[in-house]
């Protein structure tokens, strides 16, 4: 399924912002694949705010904590934030996230679930915020879902794993084509919820700023997607297809075609330019033609 938007992002009107004038285009798709029952991805794209969520196979309710990634972000988008204090905004979305999986939990618990029940989800979050040389990407991640981004046929990983296997690359005792065939490789090191994670939990997000001329393209994504496709191929996709919801659903397609190992996610936002935001003044255009006539002084 996929979807589209371009237009104006809300924001506080407390303050006016440059984010404000920035078009965005974009284009999502998710699928359950061919091997999960369910599909406990979840994403948001209302601009200027984008998320993909992936719900922990294997623990409890990993749809619940991916849905509740989502609402959460969505009332962000709602209610707006302030441009220039970003982070914190993410920051304070993130906890209120990790809050609710966790008091969901104990309800389970309290209710008769197995006293190691434990809902978790990774993810990946995008939105613009301001900076002192106008708007740019603020990115965030918690577990394995990915941030890339597509410049000039380019394709570049953003977002570092939390994983296993990439503690293992990190430290030289793997390759990166190791990485990708590890039996380990699912082993996520952070979460959001996931209170049975060995070591216990740690929704910490990492964060990256991205100016937007370094991004034409970004792509979010779960691992259903970087698990099954390689750099190469999702690079030919994207740049293939010049519309932002081709490039997601082809995304998507294309790692249930290699397999469809877990549920595939996918965001594509494209940065289409600046809105002009300037009224029309009809009259101001005509006192400008008279003066260069030299019918005014």
């Amino acid at each position: 399924m996929a979807d589209t938007h371009g237009g104006l992002p809300r924001m506080s009107t407390a303050r006016r912002s440059e984010v404000q004038h920035v078009e965005l285009h974009h284009g999502a798709a998710t699928d359950v694949g061919r091997v999960r029952q369910a599909n406990e991805d979840a994403y948001l794209a209302d601009p200027p705010v984008f998320v993909v969520a992936d719900g922990m196979g294997g623990h409890d309710r990993g749809d619940v904590a991916s849905a509740i990634v989502v609402e959460e972000f969505a009332r962000l988008a709602s209610d707006g934030y302030d441009a220039e204090r970003g982070a914190e905004a993410v920051a304070a979305t993130l906890q209120a996230v990790q809050d609710r999986i966790l008091a969901f939990d104990a309800e389970q618990r309290a209710s008769g679930a197995d006293a190691n029940f434990s809902a978790g989800t990774t993810a990946v979050i995008a939105l613009l915020v301001d900076s002192s040389s106008g708007p740019v990407w603020l990115l965030a991640n918690v577990g394995d879902s990915r941030a890339y981004r597509f410049n000039d046929g380019e394709l570049e990983q953003v977002s570092v794993d939390h994983s296993l296997v990439q503690e293992l690359v990190d430290t030289g005792q793997i390759t990166e084509a190791a990485a990708a065939v590890h039996p380990s490789r699912n082993v996520i090191t952070r979460a959001l919820g996931g209170s049975a994670l060995p070591g216990g939990v740690s929704g910490e997000a990492d964060y990256f700023l991205l100016p937007l001329a370094a991004a034409e393209r970004l792509l979010l994504c779960s691992d259903g997607v970087s698990g099954m496709l390689d750099d190469q191929r999702i690079s030919s996709i994207l740049g293939s297809c010049e519309d932002p919801r081709d490039a997601a659903e082809q995304v998507v397609a294309a790692a249930v075609e290699a397999g469809g190992h877990d549920n595939a996610t996918a965001v594509v936002v494209d940065v289409v330019g600046l809105v002009h935001t300037e009224p029309y003044d009809a009259d101001a255009q005509r006192l400008s033609l008279e003066q260069k006539l030299g019918a005014l002084p």
